[in-house]
């Protein structure tokens, strides 16, 4: 195992790990940014199959930094790569907490909540967008799922519906 891939491995992920903002989907942008274009580790195919794969296993929406560095140095690049992303958010926030307590309900407090929700809600459409153009849908994947947003914000369908509707959409228009 090349030590000089998983120093890689760190210098990626742990100030990602600073970021994760509204929770691992938040970072998903850069992480594609990173594996794809700046190191070459993966194709945006194989970055997409480790995407849904996280989706579809339980536990944090982190876990698809686990599996990027299974795949770039194996088992002990999934290792390095998950400590990177949990283990300097989590000492963070554990020594902030005692802070945060203390000072409930301050203003400044407040502020800094308020500020970080469009961040995350920003940080997240980010990533959206990266998983659209990675996919390769064009106009097509773009469309549902403006429309499939849109369905979700104004009424009370299923998620499994919509799911299940682009993909007969996309099988029905021999994508």
């Amino acid at each position: 195992m090349e030590a000089g891939l998983l120093l890689r491995l760190l210098i990626v992920f742990v100030p990602l790990s600073f970021l994760t903002v509204g929770g691992g989907q938040s970072v998903v942008s850069d992480i594609h940014r990173q594996s794809v274009s700046v190191y070459g580790w993966m194709t945006d195919a194989q970055f997409l199959d480790l995407y849904g794969l996280s989706r579809m296993t339980p536990g944090p929406g982190s876990l698809l930094v686990s599996l990027v560095g299974y795949h770039v140095a194996g088992f002990l690049g999934a290792i390095v790569a998950s400590v990177a992303i949990f283990a300097p958010s989590s000492i963070l926030v554990y020594g902030l907490a005692r802070l945060w307590a203390r000072y409930r309900g301050a203003a400044w407090q407040r502020a800094v909540e308020d500020g970080l929700a469009p961040v995350a809600a920003g940080m997240i459409l980010a990533a959206s967008s990266t998983l659209l153009d990675a996919a390769e849908g064009g106009a097509l994947a773009w469309g549902v799922a403006a429309g499939c947003t849109a369905l979700l914000l104004f009424t009370k369908v299923n998620p499994l519906l919509l799911i299940g509707g682009g993909a007969v959409l996309f099988l029905l228009l021999g994508w």
